[in-house]
């Protein structure tokens, strides 16, 4: 297997079109790439050296199983134990809590110098750079993805999508798009998450749009269709970069197309 490197992945970024003083949300398995020589810290600092101190990166951090386990992300745990899990699941610190199948870049991403992590108990992201701050910050529990989420943020700054050897169902931008398209089967759901409020851990309640992903890879290759997306191989992972308000603005037409 060739070994990719450091100046490997800086050249594909590049050749992709990432650029000096872009936003972005990268999605990326490290796996997929291959023998990469340093592993998940290679592959960051070759975003940074790409996208400069004026650029921003942003990956999904979500903590996922800090959920109530009726909502199936405990099931290798019977439902006797339930209780045990809402009353003894740690509480969400940005600081320490770990990433649930997130990758191994974006577990070492969280925790890099200068990056900041939003507040989010199950569904944080982290950022670096020079709107590393505004992105993270004021994570309602209730706006997961919406307009005022790290999602809706970076709609707003003109983001790019990055997906490094993962496809459009890894893609977190398109729940943008669940939040304002108006289709039939679209309702808020309660979810539960322990977080600290007053010094104290609470299993705390909170009304969001239910999240669903079943149709992106859909969604995906609709988009592709009417929209050039630029692909290239960084090692062995099929890289694709897009602008995320073209993604978006079309996902939105989608759903309410075709969503049930």
């Amino acid at each position: 297997m060739k070994i990719v490197t450091k100046a490997d992945i800086v050249a594909g970024l590049q050749e992709i079109g990432l650029k000096e003083g872009n936003t972005v949300i990268v999605h990326t398995s490290l796996s997929s790439i291959g023998y990469v020589c340093g592993g998940a810290q290679t592959v960051i600092e070759a975003l940074i050296e790409v996208v400069g101190e004026n650029g921003t990166i942003m990956m999904p951090t979500q903590s996922w199983k800090n959920l109530d386990p009726e909502a199936g992300v405990h099931w290798d745990v019977s439902e006797q134990d339930w209780d045990t899990i809402r009353e003894n699941w740690p509480a969400y610190d940005k600081k320490i809590t770990p990433t649930n199948t997130m990758g191994a870049v974006a577990e070492m991403f969280r925790s890099w110098p200068g990056a900041s992590r939003s507040d989010h108990p199950a569904r944080s992201v982290a950022a670096w750079g020079r709107h590393s701050v505004y992105l993270t910050e004021k994570h309602d529990l209730s706006d997961i993805f919406g307009d005022d989420s790290p999602i809706g943020r970076l709609y707003e700054l003109d983001g790019k999508v990055l997906l490094i050897g993962v496809g459009y169902n890894k893609n977190t931008s398109i729940h943008l798009a669940d939040v304002r398209a108006d289709y039939p089967g679209k309702h808020i759901s309660t979810e539960h998450s322990a977080v600290t409020e007053n010094g104290k851990r609470v299993w705390k309640a909170y009304d969001t749009l239910f999240v669903d992903g079943e149709d992106f890879e859909e969604i995906g290759r609709a988009f592709e269709e009417e929209h050039e997306v630029k692909i290239l191989r960084i090692g062995e992972a099929e890289t694709r970069l897009m602008r995320q308000r073209d993604l978006v603005d079309f996902a939105v037409k989608w759903i309410e197309e075709y969503r049930k």
